[in-house]
């Protein structure tokens, strides 16, 4: 076997030793003995107390965000070291200490709860005090669990909100008081204590609980045996195993970085196995894993805190979500197909294939996502619908002994469950920073008016003005995605790249729907995942593969060409979001787009029926992009040109005997 197509097995350690490098979240302390327990309780505590107030009804805004973070800040303490090569296996004297301040200031407010809900004007100086050390504690906190960039962007956002005076040109602003900003960050909702956190304290952590139950049952191993069961034995068959492996572990993974470790120390080596070039085996994974934070019904958590930022309903949202999803798949399958066809790699052989009626016979473990689905639809909130969740995956795991959710299984699942959540947590408690300071300073409509006017100075037309708004935005959406994970992410990028569309609907006279201009940003800030320079997803992925980082991440960005093309249709014609358009123009708005997919991934791959030569590629993509765009003329016209390019392929490709003549020379 060639050393480009050696296969190495990825062991626990080294997964782990991945998942450390590339994913905050997962660098973490080996903690032994009285600590090990004490960490463990308290993580219960955690989980119980979210299930209780899910079961019995939140307490008050106050009290329920603030115990939550009070819990989060001082396992993060405990857990996550300062430094991250720092000694792992014990806990130094000054992380005990921050973990007891944690529980003082967050203890403040139930404390002295009427009194502060009763309090007019600003705050005193122990307020002060007590506020300015939980802004440096969520500082803290968010850059061990979450990472730099979110630490970093509201830090410069805290000394924006200060010195708004000395800010040149349109950022201007009045500036605020070092008592005004603390005020408003941890002794109001506007702060700290805001949406983000108030999602994070509900809805999300209870659907990370589901998510850890749904581990219990073994349900990740069973959607890698399903993926080869149904996809193996196709043309290319182990990259397809990823695309369906990963789509189905997004719906309850949150991190990109993570699902392409966990699923592709599974699918990469099979793929490098098979003959697939390691960047482009790696790019695959990357990709894939990249797209389970798009795909219904969790979506990374980030559907809920639409559901609050978007003024959506959680259906709407879903359903929005669907149709690119798909076509966000089938873009990947379609270029992993023709690279599978253009290289002449066939799919796994029959001892490889799991047998199917095995794999079917736990087919039971897909229902409680199914009975998630059909709990929202039928209208039950948010939070009961998780709940119901949670207890749908405890039953359905009774079926067979295998999959069974033992007291043992059930206590792991509430500890793993509050582990996912401190990284939310912290990540929501510091983008309700940046939030703050946007809805204080008016940053927001600041940036956006300054994106349109930026596009109209250079513009010739308002549609020209429309796309190069959207270019910017997707450009700063990017920027501002790279190392965030995916609640922060969306939280970023609706506070700071979202108003330039939204301000495209008064300077334009256009009308772009607020779901879609969410969309838009959420897309593009997932993409920061795969797209170079900063693309962890894709250079987690080289982890396994051992191929190059920036070349696996633009391998990776060329197959997700779907999403960096859907998101600019959907805001232009929403029916791909189904927000317009009757079933039977959705349902053509779906045919169009994934035959056009099918010729850009012809076009990217430089393959269809046969090799396709430069110019034939540009018109491929071309007739692609008039497919996608749903809208009548360009539909016509795009089909008219498929049907040309189609006959053309299949009369000028080599016939059967050219290819075995070929094959013996």
């Amino acid at each position: 076997m060639s050393e480009e197509n050696k296969v190495n097995e990825v062991t626990a350690e080294q997964q782990q030793a991945l998942l450390e490098k590339y994913d905050a979240e997962a660098n973490t302390r080996n903690l032994q003995g009285i600590m090990a327990k004490t960490v463990f309780v308290i993580l219960i505590a955690f989980s119980l107390f979210q299930i209780y107030t899910g079961i019995f009804g939140q307490f008050t805004a106050y009290l329920q965000r603030t115990v939550h973070l009070g819990f989060a800040l001082v396992l993060i303490f405990l857990l996550f070291p300062a430094i991250r090569k720092k000694k792992k296996n014990s806990i130094p004297w000054y992380d005990y200490l921050l973990a007891v301040i944690s529980i003082v200031v967050c203890a403040y407010w139930p404390v002295y709860y009427d009194t502060l809900v009763q309090q007019i004007g600003g705050i005193h100086h122990v307020q002060m005090i007590i506020g300015g050390i939980a802004i440096l504690l969520v500082l803290e906190a968010s850059r061990r669990a979450v990472g730099f960039p979110i630490t970093i962007i509201a830090v410069l956002f805290i000394l924006y909100a200060l010195f708004g005076p000395q800010m040149p040109g349109m950022l201007i602003h009045r500036g605020l008081s070092l008592n005004q900003l603390i005020g408003s960050m941890f002794f109001t909702t506007e702060g700290i204590l805001g949406t983000p956190l108030q999602v994070s304290s509900t809805y999300i952590f209870l659907f990370l609980l589901f998510g850890a139950f749904l581990v219990q049952t073994g349900v990740g191993q069973y959607f890698n045996d399903l993926a080869i069961a149904i996809a193996g034995k196709r043309t290319g068959g182990p990259a397809k195993v990823a695309i369906f492996s990963s789509a189905l572990n997004g719906t309850i993974s949150g991190s990109s970085v993570a699902n392409t470790v966990t699923t592709g120390s599974y699918t990469i080596p099979m793929m490098k196995k098979l003959g697939y070039r390691k960047n482009f085996a790696g790019a695959v994974e990357a990709t894939a894993s990249t797209g389970g934070q798009i795909m219904p019904p969790i979506m990374g958590a980030a559907a809920f805190l639409m559901i609050e930022f978007a003024g959506e309903s959680y259906w709407n949202i879903a359903k929005a979500a669907v149709i690119p999803a798909i076509l966000y798949f089938a873009g990947i399958w379609i270029m992993t197909h023709l690279e599978a066809k253009r290289t002449g790699l066939h799919g796994l052989k029959d001892e490889e294939i799991p047998n199917k009626k095995d794999v079917f016979k736990k087919i039971h473990l897909l229902l409680p996502i199914l009975a998630i689905v059909l709990f929202l639809f039928q209208g039950i909130s948010v939070e009961r619908a998780a709940l119901y969740g949670i207890l749908a995956t405890v039953i359905v795991s009774l079926f067979r002994k295998d999959t069974r959710i033992t007291p043992g299984k059930f206590i792991l699942a509430l500890q793993q469950g509050a582990r996912t959540a401190l990284g939310v947590a912290a990540a929501t408690a510091c983008a309700g920073i940046i939030v703050g300071v946007v809805t204080k300073t008016g940053l927001g409509l600041k940036l956006g008016n300054g994106l349109v006017n930026i596009a109209g100075s250079v513009s010739f037309s308002p549609e020209s003005q429309l796309l190069l708004t959207l270019f910017f935005t997707m450009i700063a959406s990017l920027i501002l995605g790279m190392g965030s994970p995916t609640t922060a992410n969306y939280i970023i990028t609706s506070t700071i790249a979202l108003p330039a569309i939204l301000a495209l609907n008064g300077s334009l006279e256009v009308a772009i729907p607020v779901l879609a201009a969410h969309m838009f940003v959420f897309y593009f800030g997932i993409l920061a995942d795969i797209t170079p320079p900063v693309a962890l997803a894709a250079f987690a992925a080289t982890g396994i593969s051992g191929g190059e980082p920036i070349r696996t991440g633009f391998n990776a960005a060329k197959l997700a060409i779907a999403a960096f093309i859907i998101p600019y249709m959907f805001v232009l014609n929403p029916t791909l979001l189904m927000m317009e358009g009757s079933y039977l123009d959705v349902a053509w708005a779906v045919i169009t787009a994934v035959l056009g997919m099918l010729v850009i991934g012809a076009s990217m791959i430089g393959f269809w029926y046969r090799k396709i030569h430069w110019t034939e590629r540009i018109i491929t993509l071309i007739t692609g992009l008039l497919l996608i765009y749903p809208e009548g003329i360009s539909d016509i016209i795009g089909l008219g040109i498929f049907i040309v390019l189609f006959i053309m392929q299949l009369l000028t490709r080599k016939d059967k005997k050219d290819k075995l003549q070929h094959a013996g020379a």
